[in-house]
């Protein structure tokens, strides 16, 4: 089943382990600038589409139409990497999943995790299937953000809906002993899962920070379409 081989061959999968991904409360994704937190992210958001699940993308960086530019990228990508699939059987499957995904672009002014609860209010008043899966990216780490992720751990027990997010760090900053960029470190206890990705060589490596005894697995991706690297 094309559905069953795309999430097989997930950077998500191969990682985390798709039965993790929702597993938890707070996720985090973390590179510095450009290394591809935000496609790891739709990687992410991918394995649940393609398990028949809603997702929920808000970006504080991108359109609504990089947004979804970025998704058709991530797809494409998973379609490459398991060889020939008939175009057509690939477009029609990717019509019958892409509408699964809601993306709503913010900017720091206009965040509000009370606007995310009336959209979620929506779908318990329409009596509707809520999104098991929330991407926040472009939030700024550096700054205080604890009175937002108070609120939006409330979201997480209200709505039992998994939260991952993008986490930039920098280069000039040193890890703590534990190979933790300090913007996790920081927020340390309110995270079950993280992926950190480095640039290793002429290739990009995902190494996971958290996620119970999967710490310290790592895998090398493909810089250019985050797809696992061929051995």
């Amino acid at each position: 089943m094309l559905k069953n081989d795309l999430i097989l061959k997930s950077p998500a999968e191969k990682t985390i382990g798709t039965k993790n991904i929702t597993g938890g409360q707070f996720g985090a994704v973390l590179s510095r600038a450009g290394v591809g937190k935000t496609g790891f992210l739709v990687q992410i958001a991918l394995t649940r589409l393609l398990s028949d699940e809603k997702v929920l993308h808000i970006s504080l960086a991108d359109t609504i139409e990089k947004i979804n530019i970025r998704y058709n990228e991530g797809y494409a990508s998973l379609i490459d990497s398991i060889g020939y699939v008939d175009a057509q059987v690939a477009e029609r499957l990717w019509d019958e999943i892409r509408h699964h995904k809601t993306g709503i672009a913010y900017n720091d002014s206009t965040f509000n995790v009370n606007k995310i609860r009336d959209y979620l209010n929506s779908f318990k008043g329409a009596d509707l299937p809520l999104p098991t899966l929330m991407v926040i990216d472009g939030l700024n780490f550096d700054t205080d953000l604890s009175e937002l992720l108070a609120d939006l751990k409330q979201l997480n027990r209200d709505f039992g809906i998994c939260i991952w997010f993008s986490m930039q760090s920098h280069r000039e900053e040193p890890l703590n002993q534990n190979g933790y960029p300090v913007q996790l470190e920081n927020y340390d206890k309110l995270f079950d899962k993280a992926v950190f990705l480095v640039t290793a060589e002429n290739k990009t490596q995902a190494i996971v920070l958290k996620d119970g005894d999967r710490a310290d697995q790592k895998l090398l991706l493909d810089p250019a379409t985050l797809m696992p690297a061929e051995e």
